[in-house]
């Protein structure tokens, strides 16, 4: 699972108005057939219109000053398997992310309780992905990219008379390249701007930083997780505890979806990983062989090749944080595998 809370973009890619980001979710639909479109829902309505969503965003922002963030995105993409385990089910999603949006109200620190009903949020689930040029597979590809790309403009000089060399041997060195080059799909190389293949559904939600009645505001972008200080002679509790909404979101998905996670895919397991490493994956050895097995799988799809294992769990430890120490964080910031 991969999870981002970010505030509305104020430059010049999105303008105080919601109404770009809204159309740029709508870029799925532009070549669907009515039936086959996927609508904006809420808490309560299952198809609500983009105008509906622009209108009740934009109207929703009673003294937020101009340079204010209007409204917050968070991006829910569940991985393969985990998508696999619920049949890539749009419906599951629905349900799931009204569930989740239980977790995101109870994670505000304040006097009155803030519910999902407080919320002023529409959703919407996309099907498609493409790879980024952050992505692991691009960078990875991308010296034989390169290369590939260095030995076609040799060819082009050749045949333009500018250069002396053998065509030939040029495209024998091409089809090298191209062997060698470790992310293919269906027989392509894997680049920037690729579509990428399997099920790839994840949800946008957007939500307004005001809540529905428009009468104060909730922010999940406090630096605290709960505080309370003193205002107009009264203490008020202030906060977001982005560290309980994410646990909450994980346990949420696998008791609405009954999906079975692994350790090194869990909450848990990633925080382990980002402050002992060393611990983690002697936790990673000491689990039942069927979930290691699986544990290790998991953590090949995010680049980290884990070498023969030795007996001693330290020493399997510290072989594997020399090798790869990077490649669980690498697949964090990709959107692909796990991780928040």
């Amino acid at each position: 699972m991969y999870l981002t809370i970010s505030a509305q973009k104020m430059g010049s890619t999105y303008n105080s108005s919601v109404g770009n980001y809204v159309d740029y979710l709508e870029k799925e639909n532009e070549d669907r057939l009515p039936e086959q479109m996927e609508q904006f829902f809420d808490q309560e309505n299952d198809s609500v219109s983009p105008q509906t969503v622009i209108d009740e965003i934009d109207a929703n922002t009673a003294k937020l000053r101009q340079k204010d963030p209007k409204f917050y995105s968070i991006v829910v993409s569940p991985n393969q398997r985990e998508l696999k385990a619920i049949g890539n089910d749009p419906n599951l999603l629905r349900e799931y992310t009204r569930k989740l949006m239980e977790d995101y109200a109870k994670s505000f620190h304040r006097n009155q309780g803030v519910k999902a009903e407080n919320l002023k949020y529409y959703a919407k689930i996309e099907h498609e992905r493409t790879y980024r040029g952050f992505d692991r597979q691009v960078q990875e590809n991308a010296p034989y990219r390169g290369e590939i790309a260095r030995l076609r403009n040799e060819i082009r000089k050749v045949e333009r008379g500018e250069s002396i060399g053998n065509v030939k041997e040029l495209e024998k060195m091409i089809k090298e390249q191209e062997r060698l080059t470790p992310h293919k799909q269906n027989g392509q190389l894997v680049a920037a701007g690729m579509k990428k293949e399997g099920p790839q559904s994840h949800i946008h939600i957007i939500v307004s930083r005001r809540d529905v009645t428009n009468t104060y505001t909730i922010s999940p972008m406090a630096k605290h997780k709960a505080s309370e200080e003193e205002l107009n002679g009264k203490m008020v509790k202030r906060g977001f505890d982005r560290d309980s909404f994410y646990q909450a979101a994980e346990k949420t998905f696998d008791r609405t979806t009954g999906f079975k996670r692994n350790y090194v895919e869990s909450y848990v397991g990633r925080k382990a990983h980002a402050k002992e490493p060393g611990k983690f994956f002697a936790k990673v050895m000491g689990l039942p062989t069927k979930e290691k097995d699986i544990a290790f799988k998991l953590l090949q799809t995010m680049g980290v090749k884990a070498p023969s294992i030795p007996t001693n769990k330290v020493q399997m430890a510290a072989k594997i944080i020399k090798a790869q120490g990077r490649g669980i964080n690498m697949a964090r910031g990709t959107g692909e595998d796990m991780g928040y």
